[in-house]
């Protein structure tokens, strides 16, 4: 049996332990035998022998009693055996997400959006990619500006959906819709029997905003105060969808974006447009410095289809009524 010293290993020797001696120590240990180690290996005997006692020479100490030809591992060998297989699970999982990464059923797409975004545009648009790559998962993280555009300046999402005409740092935006805010009422309402809401119709009517902050409220509210009109302000909320859940309820009449509004138009909400202009853009934003996965382009053509179904089925909802 081959000596070894009772000195701890020096940093020099522990340098030379490479990942080919754990992998023969690791399959002595499954094996039971050099032997049928060997055969695990796609190896022979001696190099198997050779190899292992180069890793206790390495070490300083034995890691095998050797009785009558076997090897019955000490003390030290099952504390050894014990890390060497959670650090071999832990390699193991690597490598097989290593190789699901390259499995389209895998891939996982995180997408950062405006709330607004997430429930009226992009599930259809998420549906359509679905059509062609139904494993494809999507992770969906709703957030508001100026957040959002600061998320994406750090790369931190494959795709984003702002409503801001300036571009982020670091970003490519591509131009999805143009379109023009529209007025919601409720269903019965003397003001629904109009094709279109000038300014001046809302003279005193209830009115629910959006929030102070939202840029939104800031031109509706300048474009009132230009023509010397003046609504009942009593509600606001920093969700378009509750501004329309709200005006079904008759609480009010609202200006909102024609997404929302589309998504929420129903049997107690009517949707008509304005006879002034407050533009509505949506872009999709594309960080320039995170390594892009292929899924990402397909999202964004499924986006811009989306946008022209629903640019279509809004102006069809919005053309005037011949009896």
């Amino acid at each position: 049996m081959p000596t070894h010293p009772a000195s701890n290993t020096s940093p020099a020797r522990s340098a030379l332990i490479t990942h080919r001696h754990i992998e023969v120590f690791r399959a002595v240990m499954t094996a039971s035998s050099v032997t049928h180690a060997a055969a695990l290996l796609a190896s022979s005997q001696p190099t198997v022998s050779r190899e292992l006692a180069r890793l206790e020479q390495l070490l300083g100490y034995p890691l095998f009693e050797r009785q009558q030809g076997r090897l019955r591992p000490n003390a030290r060998a099952l504390a050894l055996w014990d890390e060497v297989q959670r650090s071999w699970q832990g390699l193991e999982r690597v490598v097989e997400r290593a190789v699901a990464l390259g499995q389209s059923h895998e891939a996982q797409l995180s997408v950062l959006c405006l709330p607004a975004l997430a429930h009226a545009l992009l599930p259809g648009a998420i549906a359509r990619l679905l059509q062609t790559q139904p494993h494809l998962r999507v992770s969906i993280t709703p957030q508001e500006s100026p957040l959002l555009e600061e998320w994406m300046s750090a790369q931190r999402f494959d795709l984003g959906l702002s409503e801001q005409a300036a571009t982020p740092p670091g970003v490519q935006a591509v131009p999805l819709l143009t379109l023009d805010e529209v007025a919601v009422l409720p269903a019965g309402h003397a003001l629904a029997n109009q094709a279109v809401l000038r300014l001046q119709d809302f003279a005193g009517q209830p009115f629910v905003s959006l929030s102070a902050d939202d840029p939104y409220r800031r031109q509706i509210d300048e474009r009132f105060a230009q023509a010397g009109v003046a609504r009942q302000l009593h509600l606001q909320t920093h969700s378009a969808v509750a501004v329309c859940a709200m005006v079904q309820q008759g609480l009010g009449l609202a200006i909102v974006n024609p997404l929302t509004a589309l998504a929420m138009a129903g049997p107690g909400l009517v949707v008509r447009r304005l006879g002034f202009s407050v533009p509505f853009s949506v872009n999709a934003l594309l960080p320039l410095y995170r390594p892009a996965l292929p899924e990402a382009q397909p999202l964004v053509q499924s986006l811009q289809e989306q946008a022209q179904e629903v640019t279509a089925t809004l102006q069809r909802l919005l053309a005037p009524q011949t009896s």
